[in-house]
Protein backbone atom coordinates (compact mmCIF):
# COMPACT_ATOMS: atom_id res chain seq x y z
CA UNK A 1 0.00 0.00 0.00
CA UNK A 2 1.84 3.48 -1.23
CA UNK A 3 1.46 5.85 1.50
CA UNK A 4 0.85 10.01 1.64
CA UNK A 5 4.16 10.92 0.77
CA UNK A 6 4.49 8.86 -1.96
CA UNK A 7 1.49 10.40 -3.52
CA UNK A 8 2.52 13.74 -2.64
CA UNK A 9 6.25 12.44 -4.73
CA UNK A 10 3.89 11.80 -7.70
CA UNK A 11 1.91 14.68 -8.16
CA UNK A 12 5.15 17.40 -7.36
CA UNK A 13 6.84 15.63 -9.53
CA UNK A 14 4.48 15.46 -12.44
CA UNK A 15 3.82 19.10 -12.05
CA UNK A 16 7.01 20.07 -12.21
CA UNK A 17 7.76 18.40 -15.74
CA UNK A 18 4.37 19.95 -16.46
CA UNK A 19 5.25 23.43 -15.88
CA UNK A 20 8.98 22.92 -17.33
CA UNK A 21 6.76 21.42 -20.41
CA UNK A 22 4.80 24.63 -20.39
CA UNK A 23 1.79 22.19 -20.83
CA UNK A 24 -1.86 23.99 -20.98
CA UNK A 25 -4.74 22.68 -18.56
CA UNK A 26 -7.60 20.80 -19.83
CA UNK A 27 -10.26 23.14 -21.24
CA UNK A 28 -13.30 22.15 -18.68
CA UNK A 29 -10.66 23.24 -16.54
CA UNK A 30 -9.71 26.51 -17.63
CA UNK A 31 -13.72 26.91 -18.21
CA UNK A 32 -14.51 25.70 -14.13
CA UNK A 33 -11.39 28.56 -13.51
CA UNK A 34 -13.16 30.94 -15.38
CA UNK A 35 -16.65 30.69 -14.18
CA UNK A 36 -16.77 28.79 -10.74
CA UNK A 37 -20.18 27.84 -11.91
CA UNK A 38 -21.26 24.23 -11.66
CA UNK A 39 -23.74 24.73 -14.87
CA UNK A 40 -20.98 25.29 -16.40
CA UNK A 41 -18.76 22.96 -15.93
CA UNK A 42 -21.73 19.99 -15.95
CA UNK A 43 -22.12 21.69 -20.03
CA UNK A 44 -18.50 21.79 -20.92
CA UNK A 45 -17.09 18.55 -20.09
CA UNK A 46 -20.81 17.38 -21.81
CA UNK A 47 -18.97 18.67 -24.67
CA UNK A 48 -15.66 17.49 -24.48
CA UNK A 49 -16.69 14.53 -24.76
CA UNK A 50 -14.70 12.73 -28.04
CA UNK A 51 -13.64 16.17 -28.69
CA UNK A 52 -10.57 18.03 -28.89
CA UNK A 53 -9.78 20.20 -26.30
CA UNK A 54 -9.17 23.83 -27.73
CA UNK A 55 -12.61 23.01 -30.07
CA UNK A 56 -13.82 22.25 -26.21
CA UNK A 57 -12.55 25.61 -25.13
CA UNK A 58 -13.83 27.45 -27.84
CA UNK A 59 -17.60 25.96 -28.33
CA UNK A 60 -18.29 26.06 -24.49
CA UNK A 61 -17.23 29.67 -24.72
CA UNK A 62 -19.63 30.57 -26.99
CA UNK A 63 -22.65 28.13 -25.57
CA UNK A 64 -22.44 29.87 -22.06
CA UNK A 65 -21.70 33.33 -22.90
CA UNK A 66 -25.00 33.46 -24.76
CA UNK A 67 -26.82 30.89 -22.93
CA UNK A 68 -25.26 31.08 -19.23
CA UNK A 69 -28.00 29.23 -17.17
CA UNK A 70 -30.36 26.44 -17.21
CA UNK A 71 -33.43 28.85 -17.60
CA UNK A 72 -32.05 30.69 -20.38
CA UNK A 73 -30.33 26.96 -21.99
CA UNK A 74 -34.11 25.48 -21.84
CA UNK A 75 -35.36 27.90 -23.72
CA UNK A 76 -32.64 27.50 -27.11
CA UNK A 77 -33.75 25.67 -29.85
CA UNK A 78 -31.15 22.45 -30.33
CA UNK A 79 -30.49 23.81 -33.63
CA UNK A 80 -29.29 26.99 -32.07
CA UNK A 81 -26.96 24.97 -29.54
CA UNK A 82 -25.82 23.03 -32.55
CA UNK A 83 -24.45 26.00 -34.41
CA UNK A 84 -22.63 26.93 -31.10
CA UNK A 85 -20.71 23.59 -30.06
CA UNK A 86 -19.91 22.75 -33.57
CA UNK A 87 -17.69 21.37 -34.75
CA UNK A 88 -17.79 19.55 -31.44
CA UNK A 89 -17.72 15.25 -31.81
CA UNK A 90 -21.59 14.25 -31.72
CA UNK A 91 -22.93 17.95 -31.85
CA UNK A 92 -26.39 17.08 -32.52
CA UNK A 93 -26.30 14.55 -30.07
CA UNK A 94 -24.85 16.74 -27.29
CA UNK A 95 -27.23 20.03 -28.58
CA UNK A 96 -30.39 17.60 -27.51
CA UNK A 97 -28.87 16.33 -24.47
CA UNK A 98 -27.55 19.78 -23.30
CA UNK A 99 -31.34 21.41 -23.93
CA UNK A 100 -32.89 18.20 -22.12
CA UNK A 101 -30.61 18.67 -19.29
CA UNK A 102 -31.15 22.51 -18.81
CA UNK A 103 -35.22 21.78 -18.64
CA UNK A 104 -35.04 18.56 -15.93
CA UNK A 105 -32.57 21.09 -13.90
CA UNK A 106 -35.67 23.60 -14.33
CA UNK A 107 -38.26 21.20 -13.35
CA UNK A 108 -36.78 19.04 -11.16
CA UNK A 109 -33.77 20.41 -9.34
CA UNK A 110 -34.80 24.52 -9.09
CA UNK A 111 -32.67 25.44 -11.43
CA UNK A 112 -29.97 24.03 -9.95
CA UNK A 113 -27.19 21.25 -11.10
CA UNK A 114 -27.68 18.59 -8.03
CA UNK A 115 -24.47 17.76 -5.91
CA UNK A 116 -24.67 14.09 -6.02
CA UNK A 117 -23.77 11.77 -8.75
CA UNK A 118 -26.90 9.38 -8.69
CA UNK A 119 -28.99 12.61 -9.80
CA UNK A 120 -26.56 13.62 -12.10
CA UNK A 121 -26.05 10.27 -13.86
CA UNK A 122 -30.00 10.41 -14.31
CA UNK A 123 -29.29 13.48 -16.88
CA UNK A 124 -29.41 12.55 -20.55
CA UNK A 125 -26.00 11.87 -21.45
CA UNK A 126 -24.21 12.28 -18.33
CA UNK A 127 -21.73 9.05 -17.18
CA UNK A 128 -19.80 8.37 -14.23
CA UNK A 129 -17.14 10.54 -16.17
CA UNK A 130 -19.15 13.73 -16.56
CA UNK A 131 -21.17 13.17 -12.81
CA UNK A 132 -17.33 13.19 -11.28
CA UNK A 133 -15.81 16.09 -12.87
CA UNK A 134 -18.94 17.78 -12.29
CA UNK A 135 -18.58 17.64 -8.33
CA UNK A 136 -15.26 17.48 -7.64
CA UNK A 137 -14.98 21.03 -10.37
CA UNK A 138 -18.05 22.44 -9.63
CA UNK A 139 -18.26 21.54 -5.86
CA UNK A 140 -15.41 20.69 -4.77
CA UNK A 141 -17.03 17.28 -3.73
CA UNK A 142 -14.39 14.62 -3.30
CA UNK A 143 -14.45 12.28 -6.42
CA UNK A 144 -12.30 10.70 -8.81
CA UNK A 145 -12.76 11.09 -12.43
CA UNK A 146 -11.25 9.04 -14.72
CA UNK A 147 -11.09 9.26 -18.59
CA UNK A 148 -8.94 7.64 -21.27
CA UNK A 149 -5.86 9.61 -19.55
CA UNK A 150 -6.34 8.61 -16.50
CA UNK A 151 -7.21 4.82 -17.19
CA UNK A 152 -4.78 4.37 -18.89
CA UNK A 153 -1.91 6.13 -17.07
CA UNK A 154 -3.13 4.52 -13.89
CA UNK A 155 -2.60 0.91 -15.13
CA UNK A 156 0.68 1.77 -17.17
CA UNK A 157 2.51 2.92 -13.79
CA UNK A 158 1.09 -0.48 -12.13
CA UNK A 159 -1.15 1.36 -10.05
CA UNK A 160 -3.95 -0.65 -10.50
CA UNK A 161 -4.68 -3.13 -13.23
CA UNK A 162 -8.46 -2.96 -14.73
CA UNK A 163 -10.32 -3.49 -17.96
CA UNK A 164 -12.40 -0.23 -17.98
CA UNK A 165 -12.37 3.64 -16.68
CA UNK A 166 -15.44 2.25 -14.50
CA UNK A 167 -13.37 -0.11 -12.62
CA UNK A 168 -10.57 2.40 -12.33
CA UNK A 169 -12.69 4.89 -10.22
CA UNK A 170 -13.56 1.62 -7.96
CA UNK A 171 -9.75 0.65 -7.35
CA UNK A 172 -8.24 4.37 -7.59
CA UNK A 173 -10.61 4.84 -4.60
CA UNK A 174 -9.19 2.29 -2.70
CA UNK A 175 -5.57 3.02 -3.11
CA UNK A 176 -5.34 6.78 -2.95
CA UNK A 177 -5.90 9.31 -0.32
CA UNK A 178 -8.98 11.50 -1.05
CA UNK A 179 -7.12 14.90 -0.89
CA UNK A 180 -5.52 13.77 -4.13
CA UNK A 181 -9.40 12.72 -5.78
CA UNK A 182 -10.11 16.33 -6.81
CA UNK A 183 -6.52 17.11 -8.67
CA UNK A 184 -5.91 13.44 -10.02
CA UNK A 185 -8.08 14.11 -13.16
CA UNK A 186 -6.41 17.67 -14.46
CA UNK A 187 -2.98 16.45 -13.52
CA UNK A 188 -3.18 13.50 -15.58
CA UNK A 189 -5.38 14.43 -18.50
CA UNK A 190 -2.44 17.03 -18.80
CA UNK A 191 -0.24 14.12 -18.14
CA UNK A 192 -1.58 12.39 -20.60
CA UNK A 193 -2.18 15.19 -23.34
CA UNK A 194 1.39 16.11 -23.22
CA UNK A 195 3.85 13.87 -22.05
CA UNK A 196 2.22 10.05 -20.84
CA UNK A 197 1.02 10.09 -24.49
CA UNK A 198 -0.68 7.21 -25.41
CA UNK A 199 0.80 6.32 -28.20
CA UNK A 200 4.78 6.72 -28.37
CA UNK A 201 4.92 8.26 -24.53
CA UNK A 202 7.91 11.08 -24.22
CA UNK A 203 9.80 8.72 -21.30
CA UNK A 204 12.42 10.85 -21.71
CA UNK A 205 11.57 13.74 -20.61
CA UNK A 206 8.98 11.68 -17.74
CA UNK A 207 9.96 12.97 -14.51
CA UNK A 208 8.49 8.98 -13.32
CA UNK A 209 10.61 7.32 -15.97
CA UNK A 210 13.22 5.25 -13.89
CA UNK A 211 9.93 3.89 -11.54
CA UNK A 212 7.48 3.23 -14.28
CA UNK A 213 7.02 0.05 -15.16
CA UNK A 214 5.83 1.02 -18.42
CA UNK A 215 3.14 -1.58 -18.83
CA UNK A 216 1.66 -2.09 -22.17
CA UNK A 217 4.01 0.78 -23.67
CA UNK A 218 5.35 -1.06 -27.14
CA UNK A 219 6.89 1.91 -28.31
CA UNK A 220 8.46 5.65 -26.59
CA UNK A 221 10.34 8.23 -27.44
Amino acid sequence: MKNEKYWDNIFIEIQRALKANNSPVPAVSVIAYEKKDPFFVLISTIISLRTKDNVTLNSSRKLLSKFPNPLLMSQASPKEIEQLIYPAGFYKTKAKNIKQIAQILISKYGGNVPNNAKSLMELPGVGIKTANLTLNLGFQIDAICVDCHVHQISNRLGWINTSTPEESVVELEKIMPKRFWIPLNELLVTFGQNICTSVSPHCTICPLNEICPKLEVKTSR
